[in-house]
């Protein structure tokens, strides 16, 4: 399976956001803890409607926390 094109700094923030765990991020935007692993590796693209609940369990805009691009793998 190839990379998404759309990367995230999930991982970055919740070690800035009191070492968070996934689980915790899991249990806080109603997925479960392997959506967020996922996620982390960039094998998988949210949901817009998850992305949104992402960013707001860090008090983030969206394009704080996720970013599009080609060169995502190198950010």
């Amino acid at each position: 399976m190839s990379k998404s094109l759309v990367g995230n700094y999930i991982r970055k923030l919740r070690f800035d956001h009191n070492e968070m765990t996934q689980q915790q991020l899991a249990d806080k935007v109603g997925v479960t803890r392997q959506t967020i692993v996922a996620l982390e590796k960039g094998n998988y693209s949210p949901s817009l409607e998850l992305a949104f609940r992402i960013s707001h369990a860090f008090k983030l805009p969206l394009e704080e926390v996720f970013f599009y691009g080609e060169n995502s793998e190198e950010r």
